[in-house]
């Protein structure tokens, strides 16, 4: 088994993201960017389906009959 091939992809990975302060930065800032949209869509989604019928744009259809039109 050759060992290098690890070290070799370690050292790729720190001279990419982790060796220049400017890039490592950017790369944390764009993880949690990206990280953030995910989770929120992700728990919205979820408590949209946890909360079918209760929530008010099921209860305003409910109530106007259908009636999809805006407050104005």
């Amino acid at each position: 088994m050759d060992e290098r091939a690890p070290q070799s992809l370690n050292a790729t990975i720190f001279n990419t993201f982790f060796k220049r302060n400017a890039v490592f930065v950017g790369t944390v800032f764009f993880g949690a960017f990206v990280f953030q949209g995910a989770f929120d869509s992700a728990v919205t989604s979820w408590y949209e389906n946890h909360n079918k019928g209760k929530l008010w744009k099921d209860v305003k259809a409910q109530l106007n009959g259908g009636d999809e039109d805006d407050d104005e």
